[in-house]
C-alpha cells in the first residue's frame, strides 16, 4: 500500500501539506512510506500517534504493555474514558483508524528493552522514545545506534520537558561523530531521585507540548527538511514559557579535536 501513488481522497486530505513547498507530494509520499516506532502510548506518545496519523504516516509502530487507567486520561489524549481497563495499543490502533484510514498500526504488546527490541527496531526507519524510565531511554539509544536508526527522545517533568535527536552512526558537518545519549547523560541518576508522574504531578499540556515537537522532529527526518535537534538538547518550560537550547558534542569528537 505505502508505494503506491496517493489517491484522490489522499490527495484531498494532505492538500495542506502538498501546497508546502519544503514537503509537496514528493514528501507526502515518503511519509506515506515511512515506518516509524513510537515507545509508549502514554502522554508523550498520544499526540505523536494522532500526529502521525493525521500526517499520514504509512505504518505506525506502538510498544505498549499497560491498560488505560482513569488518571492517564488527563494527559493522554489518544485514549477516552470508554477505554479505562482496555489495553493502551487496542485503544490506540482504534483512535488511529477512526481518524485516518490510510495508516497501518502495528501493535508490540511489550516493554522494549536490550534483550527483546533488536529486530522490532530494526524493521522501522525511524523511533521515538516517550518513555517514563531511565532504563528504556538507554536501551532505545543503544539498539537505535546499534541499528542506525535515528531516535527522537523526549521527556518531561511536572511544568518542563525536554527533547533531542540522536544519530552517532552518522557525522556532522565538520565530520566529527554525531553525539549519542551517554555524551548527553553519562550515567542515569540514583533509583529514586527522579519521581515519577505519580510521585510529582504533571502538567497534562506539558507531554502535549513535547510530543507534539518530537512528532515534528519525526516529520522533519523523513522528509529530509529543516535542521534536525542533533546535538542540540531543547529544554521548555511552560511555567516561565521559555524555551533554551544547549548544543553538546560527543566525546570521541572531543578526543579527535
Amino acid at each position: 500500500m505505502s508505494d503506491r501513488p496517493l489517491d484522490a481522497q489522499e490527495l484531498e486530505r494532505y492538500a495542506r501539506h502538498i501546497v508546502l513547498p519544503e514537503i509537496g507530494g514528493p514528501g507526502q509520499q515518503k511519509l506515506k512510506r515511512a515506518r516509524i516506532l513510537v515507545v509508549g502510548a502514554g502522554g508523550i506518545g498520544s499526540p505523536v500517534v494522532l500526529y502521525h496519523a493525521a500526517a499520514g504516516i504509512g505504518t505506525i509502530g506502538i510498544a505498549d504493555d499497560d491498560i488505560v487507567s482513569l488518571s492517564n486520561l488527563q494527559r493522554q489524549v489518544l485514549h477516552r474514558t470508554v477505554d479505562v481497563g482496555r489495553s493502551k495499543l487496542d485503544s490506540a490502533a482504534e483512535a488511529v483508524a477512526t481518524l485516518n484510514p490510510h495508516v497501518s498500526v502495528v501493535a508490540h504488546r511489550l516493554r522494549l528493552d536490550a534483550d527483546n527490541g533488536g529486530a522490532i527496531v530494526a524493521g522501522y526507519d525511524l523511533v521515538i522514545d516517550g518513555s517514563d524510565n531511565f532504563a528504556t531511554r538507554y536501551a532505545m539509544a543503544d539498539l537505535c545506534e546499534a541499528a542506525r536508526r535515528p531516535l527522537v527522545t523526549a521527556a518531561v517533568n511536572r511544568f518542563s520537558g525536554s527533547l533531542t535527536v540522536l544519530k552517532p552512526f552518522e557525522s556532522g558537518a565538520e565530520g566529527q561523530p554525531n553525539p549519542g545519549y551517554r555524551d548527553l547523560f553519562p550515567d542515569a541518576p540514583p533509583a529514586g531521585l527522579v519521581p515519577s508522574c505519580a510521585e510529582a504531578g504533571i502538567l497534562g499540556v506539558t507531554t502535549g507540548v513535547l510530543g507534539t515537537l518530537a512528532a515534528s522532529e519525526a516529520i522533519k527526518l523523513v522528509c529530509g527538511i529543516g535542521e534536525a535537534l542533533v546535538g542540540r538538547f531543547l529544554m521548555v518550560d511552560l511555567l516561565t514559557m521559555r524555551i533554551e537550547e544547549i548544543r553538546y558534542r560527543g566525546r570521541r569528537a572531543d578526543t579527535s579535536s
